[in-house]
């Protein structure tokens, strides 16, 4: 009998959370329908999901591809679905082609990846793949991303030489104690306006994704566009049952 109450909570948490961004982009002065919230749903259940799903949300995203390969033709088709962080080149062919509803690649953090991505969406004839550039702006070894220092030419290789790719924005992955957080933050805004001189862009065309539960509201008000909520949404994480990347 637990589980429908856990179900309950989860989409309780989810209006919370949409009224917190819905307050934090007031307090950045843009509008909330500005910022997308994607339901960061690994090591969750199918079940848990759908839920959270049938009470309107469209934007989920996944860590590991053995698990969001397993979890993606179980769930309508009409969810927009991001993968988040680091990504094997690997696995890139069984991803795009179990998922054919992949909307977003949060993590092309190096040349090679980009180009396997490329090929691969090429191969599989699929439309243009939106794309984020990771960047690591913490500087810590544990964490993938370009330097903010390579931004501007991994965002040039995107553009001029993956066709098949469509640049999106920047993201990035803070301190897990957010202690660097804002100085963080700060980092990845530095990079889009650095990108958007080197490649002559508009700053709305570049979106920045940062931000996740212990701090999307803060990000929000940094100019973040794109907030990856988890656990706060769904509950702590089963890592017991965590598949490999």
């Amino acid at each position: 009998m637990a589980a429908p109450a856990v179900e309950g909570a989860a989409v309780a948490a989810l209006r919370s959370v949409m009224h917190r961004v819905r307050h934090a982009a007031e307090r950045s002065g843009h509008s909330s329908d500005l910022v997308r919230v994607v339901a960061v749903s690994k090591t969750k259940p199918v079940s848990l999901i759908r839920q959270v799903y049938d009470a309107g949300h469209r934007c989920f995203g996944e860590n590991y591809v053995q698990e969001f390969v397993e979890k993606a033709p179980q769930l309508p088709e009409d969810i927009e679905w991001h993968f988040i962080g680091h990504l094997q080149s690997n696995k890139i062919k069984s991803l795009l082609s179990g998922v054919p509803n992949l909307a977003m690649v949060e993590g092309v953090d190096n040349e090679k990846i980009a180009n396997h991505l490329e090929r691969a969406v090429s191969s599989l004839g699929r439309n243009p793949l939106k794309v984020f550039v990771q960047v690591n702006t913490s500087g810590e070894a544990s964490k993938s991303g370009v330097d903010p220092s390579g931004c501007v030419e991994l965002v040039k290789h995107v553009k001029l030489h993956c066709p098949n790719l469509e640049f999106s924005g920047l993201m990035t992955i803070g301190m897990p104690d957010y202690s660097s957080t804002p100085e963080n933050f700060k980092t990845l805004s530095n990079c889009r306006i650095e990108v958007c001189k080197a490649l002559g862009m508009e700053q709305q065309q570049c979106e920045l994704s940062m931000g996740m539960s212990g701090d999307f509201e803060l990000a929000i008000e940094m100019g973040s566009t794109n907030v990856r909520v988890g656990s706060t949404i769904f509950g702590p994480r089963d890592y017991t049952k965590k598949q490999p990347n």
